[in-house]
């Protein structure tokens, strides 16, 4: 395995099945494992198979360290532009057992809701055989039975090395702050180039780069994002659109978390983006999920990927302002191979649930 892809639909698979993969991968460390989690919240079916590799890695000798989101003051969605978790987090990695390692991460300044809103693993990060679990998927019920996401798994010790950068200030500050920051690269796994980048530090940078690839398109475009706010993403869809010389561009968003979206911009110096989505949003798809509730079924289309021509964008990373001030992480994975099963996935979504 060098670059693997996973992807979840609404119904689509038995979350069972999803846990059985993730259990798996837990058990296959040797040395370490650094989990980045934003929401880790499992009832006993799903927990039961993760808790017994946790705790077998913990008998074996194998280091495991878990950061995951301090938790805000409450906000409701719309204020957030992202999807709040509800509380339960730290007591789920409380009751994984004795042995793991916790750390809360808060989000720096207490007044703004920004999130550690990361979903990844480190395995065995120092050793030749380190492995990245990354994507849009949470650990909950939710996340693995009625929201679309991907999982990206990646063997290569050099993309870990920026992994451990990240989860090592994560641990040692105990806040997001600047973490990320200059923690930014490309490395080579089987020959393709795969590119890596850390928000709140690259924050900015990953905005404008995402937007400067969009604008390198010759053949298509696919977005598959719960929401698309970034006004220079939008700008660079919106350019790439209208030059109208791309074979295919299209894709799919959450309808009803955007709608709540366009409610805030009215009247708002971010007006101006209304008709900038609008024209966007005619080409693509729209999930009709359930309007948000900390105790309701979050069925969001939860992914968030870009598809231009061969490269694949995706990691915890929204398409939006309040992604740039977030711990997340971004890959560019420039593969025909991986992005023909993205663009394959994007298509079976948007017939699903009918272009807008």
């Amino acid at each position: 395995m060098a670059i693997t892809a996973t992807f979840l639909e609404q119904d689509g698979q038995p979350p069972a099945a999803v846990a059985a993969r993730l259990a798996a991968f837990l058990r296959a460390a040797q040395s370490t494992l650094h989990l980045a989690i934003y929401d880790f919240r499992l009832s006993d079916s799903l927990a039961g198979p993760l808790m017994e590799a946790l705790r077998e890695r913990v008998a074996a000798g194998v280091e495991v360290r878990i950061v995951y989101d301090a938790g805000k003051p409450h906000f409701s969605f719309q204020q957030a532009s992202a999807d709040p978790a509800p509380p339960g987090t730290a007591q789920f990695i409380k009751s994984l057992g004795g042995g793991i390692l916790a750390r809360a991460i808060t989000g720096g300044d207490p007044k703004l809701p920004k999130l550690m809103h990361h979903k990844y693993i480190i395995r065995d990060g120092q050793d030749a055989n380190g492995t990245i679990w990354t994507g849009s998927t949470n650990f909950t019920d939710d996340s693995w039975t009625y929201q679309e996401n991907n999982i990206i798994e990646v063997e290569s010790s050099s993309l870990c090395a920026y992994f451990e950068t990240d989860f090592e200030e994560l641990w040692q500050r105990g806040d997001i702050a600047t973490t990320g920051a200059h923690d930014t690269g490309t490395v080579s796994v089987d020959g393709k180039r795969v590119g890596v980048a850390f928000a709140p530090g690259e924050g900015r940078a990953i905005d404008h780069e995402i937007a400067h690839v969009i604008g390198t398109a010759r053949r298509r475009i696919k977005i598959c994002s719960m929401l698309i706010t970034s006004g220079a993403i939008l700008g660079a869809l919106g350019d790439a659109l209208d030059r109208r010389w791309l074979q295919e561009f299209g894709g799919i968003h959450d309808a009803t978390q955007m709608a709540s979206v366009l409610d805030q911009w009215q009247g708002g110096q971010a007006a101006w983006k209304i008709k900038a989505f609008e024209h966007i949003a005619s080409t693509l798809a729209g999930k009709r999920s359930t309007p948000y509730t900390p105790d309701g079924r979050h069925d969001f289309m939860h992914n968030k990927i870009v598809l231009v021509d061969d490269t694949v964008i995706t990691g915890s990373y929204n398409l939006s302002h309040s992604a740039t001030e977030n711990a997340e992480n971004v890959l560019f994975l420039h593969d025909p191979g991986l992005a023909s099963t993205y663009n394959s996935y994007i298509d079976r979504l948007v017939q699903r649930y009918g272009k807008g």
